[in-house]
């Protein structure tokens, strides 16, 4: 795992727009019909119907969900893309929550080049809850220790982004209807209004956010497997097991990921010893409990198999 201090942290690209509902299907088909569309912006302006600035975030929201990457001067759609967002594939509408669930994963994927917010709040965030102004300043003093030298305003547009991503912004009654649309993953209700409070000076209150830490039930234990098993190819890939802390605490894990107790995420590990088809086994009666691989799978089965079995597997 990679000290922070070895990580290049990205903090734009997204142009200050959340992911919208119709842009991952749309840039699939476009990528999928010309890789060289995003070479262009004018051709990609007018092919996907937005501005400049529209088009420069859809092209980053594909490659950080992992939908498309680049390929020499072009992106080219992934196998993990195709499956999930070709005409007939598994969610091409993104119908299915486990879907949402499996980009906001995505999202959080990348270990040498994350997205600041998303690996802080997800992994370093220390408290049950929190404020925009708490969390802003805690951006301005990571980043100076990170010697990273970034605008108040940056930093607040780059959280504003991550906050827009899982919380509907506010509508103001004076906003056009495109300015309401919401990214999907904001059904994974994973950030949750809990009340408000006062600011030390000036008097305003301000909303306060905590993440949803229930068990989540929406998620399968297919869908944990699965970002189970692209965890350990991330972050472990020769190794033939890995530790239960792991996989529960450590930075960019399933259970960091998904806000999931080490408690809860036990009781799924034990439940999912009783799939024969899985390529892993949980051991937890062990000094250290850990999980085992049995077999090692490569991409193309990781997707075939492991991906596909999500959508073929209920939820709990």
């Amino acid at each position: 795992m990679a000290s922070i201090f070895m990580i290049q942290f990205r903090y734009s690209g997204h142009e200050t727009f959340a992911c919208r509902y119709a842009w991952l299907p749309k840039a699939y088909s476009a990528i999928k019909d010309d890789p060289f569309l995003f070479s262009n912006e004018n051709e990609a302006m007018v092919r996907l119907g937005v501005g400049k600035n529209m088009v420069r975030a859809i092209k980053f929201w594909v490659q950080l969900t992992k939908v498309a990457v680049s390929e020499g001067q072009g992106l080219t759609v992934t196998p993990f893309g195709k499956l999930i967002f070709e005409e007939k594939g598994l969610d091409p509408y993104m119908e299915d929550i486990q879907t949402l669930w499996l980009l906001h994963w995505k999202m959080t994927a990348h270990p040498t080049d994350p997205m600041f917010a998303w690996y802080f709040m997800l992994n370093q965030w220390p408290a049950p809850d929190f404020t925009r102004s708490e969390v802003v300043e805690a951006f301005i003093a990571e980043t100076k220790k990170q010697e990273r030298l970034l605008s108040t305003v940056t930093l607040e547009q780059h959280l504003d982004i991550f906050l827009h991503t899982y919380r509907p912004p506010r509508i103001r009654r004076a906003s056009i209807a495109e300015d309401s649309l919401d990214c999907p993953l904001t059904e994974l209700r994973l950030i949750q209004h809990s009340g408000e409070r006062a600011l030390v000076a000036g008097g305003r209150r301000e909303e306060v956010y905590t993440f949803r830490r229930d068990s989540k039930p929406e998620i399968s234990n297919a869908l944990l497997a699965y970002c189970l098993y692209d965890y350990w190819q991330l972050h472990r890939p020769h190794e033939a097991s890995l530790t239960f802390r792991e996989v529960s605490v450590l930075p960019n894990s399933i259970g960091q990921v998904f806000k999931l107790s080490e408690i809860d995420l036990r009781d799924r590990l034990e439940s999912m010893n009783r799939d024969p088809q899985k390529p892993f086994e949980f051991q937890a009666s062990a000094a250290l409990p850990r999980i085992i691989k049995h077999r090692e799978l490569n991409n193309e089965q990781v997707d075939s198999e492991l991906l596909q079995n999500i959508y073929n597997q209920p939820a709990n």
